[in-house]
């Protein structure tokens, strides 16, 4: 958990934002760079990273925080255009694209994912109120199953782009995430809203 930034004294609320410049030049540099190294680059020790992100999740979350709520918008605007499943498919799409052009993005999600503690910050929240949108509003047409959890989704998102995140896995993903999709349907013996 990250340490509320309107509560940091003006030394520290320095420093927590020379973390964040430096971790979005990290992230975006293409290659792996380790917290030490992001501490370093942003002129601080390595304890007042972890003090305030404990974690590369943590830090991660931070970083996108802002950069995420336009996902909202194209979730919108899919739906506004498509059909919920159609919509979802293409979202998810979308949502690789995003998390490919923002490195780290991608490893965060997976290694949230795998310790159970997808969908406990912004970014994941985020995400879960958008596949939450979706899967509402497939549901209220009868399109998808109701005991579908956003969780479980975001999840299972997080499974496919540590399995073909790559932008030359498109092709892959864009498969897996339409078997996911018809997986998420309702059927005919079972009521899609409860």
């Amino acid at each position: 958990m990250t340490t509320a930034p309107q509560h940091l004294r003006a030394d520290a609320k320095r420093n927590r934002e020379r973390l964040i410049a430096a971790a979005v030049e990290a992230f975006t540099s293409g290659r792996e760079v380790s917290l030490d190294a992001i501490a370093r680059r942003a002129g601080v020790g390595s304890g007042t990273l972890y003090r305030h992100f404990p974690t590369r999740e943590d830090l991660v979350e931070e970083v996108y925080r802002d950069q995420v709520r336009p996902l909202r918008e194209e979730a919108m605007s899919l739906l506004a255009e498509h059909e919920p499943p159609r919509a979802l498919q293409l979202w998810m799409l979308a949502f690789a694209e995003w998390a490919t052009q923002r490195r780290g993005v991608v490893d965060a999600l997976v290694a949230m994912s795998a310790s159970g503690r997808f969908g406990t910050g912004p970014v994941c929240d985020e995400v879960q109120h958008i596949l939450q949108l979706l899967l509402d509003a497939g549901s209220a047409m009868g399109q998808f199953r109701a005991d579908i959890a956003a969780i479980d989704v975001g999840g299972i998102l997080a499974g496919l782009l540590s399995v073909a995140g790559a932008p030359e896995q498109r092709d892959q993903l864009d498969r897996m995430i339409s078997i996911v999709v018809v997986g998420l349907r309702a059927t005919e013996s079972e009521p899609a809203s409860r």
